[in-house]
């Protein structure tokens, strides 16, 4: 499965993260409204900002092993990591966090851009593209779903959510580990799992307590149809967060337009991400042809 970086696109962010060089320097944005970090590197024309899923510990912390991990893209790309915003308010939903990337994006003076959005982040992308039109000139979805519905978030998130709000950073660590990575990926990483869990803190289960719940009736399927831009929908069958149907799903409310993909993996789990070996090519390979 080649080397498994536990870093920033996972539903929850809990792994200590290795880097074999100097870790790019985080930035912080201040807008009218907010605050948020961000990182860059890379030396292309074109930027690609990549919009990470739920974190318990900021994907700010991970910077120089994200910069390692995406040095395919870098030769041909600024490669822009966003955090969410550092203030964030008690209810916060991912239409809210879209619409800070926007005003983040526009603040950095950035048009154009093509998005990769994994989990929470793809749901981001996708808001963003359908309510920005000439911001996002193509964009790359990662296990991710235009809908979470009632009995979805129940099922999936609720029992993390408990966790967190019970201060159980040890049990939520194991239960994302087994959810989000293959079976012997996550029996192989348990014991890192239990002791990175050590380094989160109340505010980091608090912040994660709140975008967890940011999800809660999440709907762009009729958004969906307003996107133009060429998008790449890159899935898992073995998805146990949001199934492989999610993908296909949105596949099929984009209407089968020019440009757009699907691409399915099997075996890799929710993280395919961080565990199949040719997916930064798949990544580089959309880009080039947009």
């Amino acid at each position: 499965m080649g080397k498994l970086l536990f870093i920033m696109l996972a539903l929850v962010l809990i792994m200590p993260a290795k880097s074999s060089g100097n870790a790019p320097e985080i930035e912080t944005l201040r807008t009218a409204s907010f605050t948020m970090d961000y990182f860059r590197f890379g030396k292309g024309n074109r930027t690609l900002v990549i919009l990470p899923g739920i974190s318990v510990k900021s994907v700010m912390n991970y910077a120089g092993a994200i910069e390692e991990s995406y040095r395919l893209l870098a030769e041909d790309f600024t490669v822009c990591v966003m955090d969410r915003r550092k203030d964030i308010p008690a209810r916060y939903s991912v239409c809210d966090m879209a619409g800070d990337t926007a005003e983040a994006l526009r603040a950095l003076g950035l048009s154009r851009v093509c998005v990769f959005g994994a989990s929470q982040g793809g749901m981001m992308a996708m808001k963003l593209a359908a309510d920005n039109p000439g911001l996002v000139d193509c964009m790359i979805l990662g296990s991710t779903s235009a809908q979470v519905t009632p009995e979805q978030y129940s099922a999936v998130f609720g029992g993390f959510v408990r966790l967190a709000e019970e201060g159980n950073a040890e049990a939520l660590s194991l239960a994302f580990g087994e959810a989000v990575y293959p079976r012997e990926v996550f029996a192989q990483s348990r014991e890192l799992l239990v002791e990175s869990a050590k380094t989160v803190t109340p505010e980091d289960l608090s912040r994660f307590v709140i975008m967890t719940e940011g999800m809660r009736g999440f709907d762009v399927t009729d958004g969906l149809r307003k996107i133009t831009c060429p998008v790449l929908v890159i899935g898992s069958y073995s998805d146990k967060v949001f199934g492989g149907d999610a993908s296909v799903r949105i596949m099929e409310l984009l209407g089968g337009r020019p440009g757009c993909e699907l691409f399915m993996y099997d075996g890799y789990g929710h993280a395919a991400y961080d565990t199949a070996p040719d997916y930064r090519e798949r990544m580089m390979n959309f880009l080039r042809k947009h």
